[in-house]
């Protein structure tokens, strides 16, 4: 196992989870007061782990027809436009 790009995607990933829809969702089911936090807790997991296996499969079949460099820009691009339509929008 490659352990740096372990901790950069984990890093990554972690950062990007942290507040966002899926997150704040997870915390409304965990309100409820009268649901197994275990279950809220291995659902929500659960839901991580195969959207992370389908970015990986995706990846790797996009890879087979785009380059590595092409996806990177692409990725990099699509960012800064949403930054700039979520600073537009507001």
């Amino acid at each position: 196992m490659d352990w740096k790009i372990f901790g950069t995607v984990f890093a990554t990933v972690f950062l990007a989870e942290l507040g966002d829809k899926t997150q704040l969702a997870t915390m409304t089911f965990a309100a409820n007061g009268q649901v197994s936090k275990w279950t809220i807790f291995v659902g929500s997991a659960a839901a991580l782990v195969v959207s992370s296996a389908i970015g990986v499969i995706a990846g790797q079949a996009i890879t087979t027809v785009i380059s590595e460099k092409v996806l990177h820009w692409a990725a990099g691009i699509g960012f800064i436009a949403i930054g700039i339509w979520t600073l537009l929008k507001s």
